[in-house]
């Protein structure tokens, strides 16, 4: 009789972890604040909103309302690192609910669910190695990306771009999606060149595999924005995240830290984003979030 006692707390306790990550926490989301000193001594501060990985769907109102008012926190500059989309048909949603941020400079790169709508996987496989990209319902990504173009964001997917943000004058260098095998490093050494007059330099990219950083970090990339993990998405108490979905350890899954690579250092921030897929609606111990970076000056 013990054990069956046992087996019903189980049961009932997985059961209120199901209700609480599917039902209440991944409608959690969250402003998470950080303030970095990297930038040259004696620049002005920039707010830098840091959104990703929405994967939204068009029936998703509550998420659309959030991101819709994040222009109340008065960013300075909007960088955005992909996985916009999580459903063929959200492209309108999403550029309805993102609209009020075309009014602030930005930056994006895309995400493979920015190409391809998603499909079932079991979400157990994540825990054994990171997912592949499946490529059977494309979507009208240039539909998204020449809005935000044509709005005035830069597109950083393997190209360079710049900006003059709080009296500063900043370079871009982006990827295009590593995890969908899209990413070319080799046109970093380019795109660095292109921006080489800039008094700061930035890099942007999706997904946060080790040779994007390295990449990006060697070509001048004093801070480095990414998405793709979902800061794990289920999480355990104290050991925090289990997977990232890429090579990434798992204590960077989302946040703030330092890379040195070649004697060169660099920021990281990776953003755990809003979402999650249609087919994987949890989050567990890890709420969905957009990070309002504040660059301040070194010392």
């Amino acid at each position: 009789m013990d054990g069956l006692i046992w087996v019903y707390v189980l049961l009932a306790l997985g059961a209120l972890c199901a209700i609480w990550a599917i039902g209440i926490e991944r409608y959690l989301f969250k402003v998470r604040y950080q303030g970095i000193k990297v930038l040259p001594r004696g620049a002005d501060p920039i707010r830098v909103l840091h959104i990703s990985d929405f994967h939204l769907a068009p029936w998703q109102k509550r998420k659309q309302g959030f991101i819709r008012n994040l222009i109340e926190l008065k960013p300075d500059l909007v960088v955005n690192t992909g996985d916009n989309l999580g459903h063929h048909e959200a492209i309108d949603s999403l550029l309805d609910c993102i609209s009020p941020l075309f009014e602030v400079p930005g930056v994006f790169v895309n995400g493979s669910n920015d190409y391809h709508s998603p499909t079932f996987r079991n979400p157990l496989s994540y825990l054994l190695k990171a997912s592949k990209p499946t490529h059977h319902n494309p979507i009208d990504t240039e539909k998204m990306t020449d809005t935000f173009e044509r709005r005035g964001w830069l597109n950083l997917n393997n190209r360079s771009g710049a900006l003059r943000v709080q009296g500063l004058d900043i370079g871009f260098i982006g990827l295009d999606d590593a995890h969908d095998g899209l990413a070319d490093p080799k046109t970093l050494s380019k795109q660095a060149a292109e921006v080489g007059l800039a008094q700061f330099m930035v890099g942007v990219t999706h997904a946060p595999y080790l040779k994007m950083l390295e990449g990006l970090t060697l070509e001048g990339a004093k801070m480095i924005f990414a998405g793709h993990t979902h800061g794990g998405q289920v999480c355990l108490p104290i050991k925090g995240a289990l997977v990232t979905n890429c090579d990434l350890p798992t204590e960077f899954a989302k946040g703030v830290s330092e890379w040195s690579f070649g004697g060169k250092k660099s920021w990281l921030n990776v953003c755990a984003g809003l979402g999650t897929s249609i087919f994987a609606p949890v989050r567990f111990f890890c709420a969905p979030e957009v990070r309002l970076v504040t660059l301040l000056p070194q010392d």
